[in-house]
């Protein structure tokens, strides 16, 4: 199977020191590596970790704190996704991934805004990301729109489906906002994985792979990856394929999964 593969390094390789991680990533075949958080790194350091291991940074999340579904949070979100733009620049990095409300440690929805109507969160959310679109317009990096399970890992997160990610990326129309699908999330949320891929592929800007339930490697759990890769690289979905999964036993043992399932 073609798709390019990249590596969540704050999930895999965690044996090792975070400036090993790169050219462990390489050594096994993947093309580029993303993390969750810049904000707790080195990124001079980490820029040249990954360019001598001779890997590509793909992208990081680009927010954290604030929640665009709140309308008092824009300026706020906006700042802050600037700043993660600023830091993409440093990393060499094409992309940022972004979502509908703040998460805390362990990715707890730090705010479920039970005060706000579905109405105002979703208006928010768009305004906002169609700021967002035109920051990235600027800067020449693209935001990813991730939704996210809201019953084992995210209770609470507001964006939840696929049709609403891809709707608000088709009416915004901007080539730097597109839709982090999340093959993990989205099964427990709508299952349906590939007449969704087929309805919505073409919004995708990147897609995260992990097996369910237990968010392991492929082959551990009740999706047919085989099926599911072969499916979108048949509609014509040719970005990057991010595997940010928690391995059962060791890195080792999860790359050989993935290497063998997709």
């Amino acid at each position: 199977m073609s798709l390019r593969k990249c590596a969540c390094i704050d999930t895999l390789y965690t044996e090792l020191p975070w400036n090993e991680r790169f050219a462990a990533a390489k050594k096994d075949g993947f093309e580029a590596v993303e993390f969750w958080d810049w904000r707790i790194r080195d990124l001079k350091e980490t820029r040249a970790a990954a360019d001598q291991a001779g890997i590509r940074i793909n992208g990081f999340n680009g927010d954290n704190d604030f929640s665009p579904v709140d309308p008092t949070h824009k300026e706020k979100y906006l700042n802050a996704l600037k700043d993660s733009m600023d830091a993409a620049k440093i990393l060499g990095a094409p992309t940022v991934t972004i979502h509908s409300n703040a998460l805390g440690d362990g990715g707890i929805v730090v705010n479920h805004y039970d005060d706000l109507s579905d109405t105002v969160k979703l208006c928010s959310m768009y305004d906002t990301f169609l700021a967002a679109a035109r920051m990235g317009e600027e800067y020449g990096i693209r935001c990813n729109i991730e939704a996210l399970n809201i019953t084992t890992d995210h209770v609470g997160n507001f964006l939840k489906n696929t049709q609403m990610s891809a709707e608000i990326v088709r009416l915004i129309g901007s080539d730097k906002l597109k839709v982090l699908y999340d093959i993990y999330h989205m099964q427990i949320n709508e299952g349906c994985i590939c007449d969704t891929i087929t309805n919505y592929w073409d919004t995708f800007g990147h897609v995260h792979v992990a097996d369910a339930p237990g968010r392991h490697e492929p082959g551990t759990g009740e999706i047919n990856y085989k099926c599911v890769i072969r499916h979108l690289e048949k509609c014509g979905y040719k970005e990057f394929v991010g595997y940010e999964l928690f391995p059962i036993k060791d890195t080792e043992t999860a790359v050989k999964a993935i290497m063998t399932e997709c």
